[in-house]
């Protein structure tokens, strides 16, 4: 229904692959949840992304 409507879907709480396949099947656009990484402190988060962001050209 979010897709007919124009809107992202967001799956929260995936914690398996299974469950991550299921959603892509079915459309999902994004997902959280402990597959993907458990809950940190916002320096330890801000610190994961940095080092997972390629470097911007000058």
């Amino acid at each position: 229904m979010a897709h007919k409507l124009g809107l992202k879907v967001v799956a929260k709480g995936v914690e398996t692959k299974v469950q991550r396949a299921l959603l892509v099947d079915a459309g999902c656009d994004y997902a959280q949840g402990f597959m993907f990484a458990r809950p940190m402190p916002a320096a330890e988060f801000e610190a994961m992304a940095t080092a997972a962001r390629p470097a911007l050209p000058h």
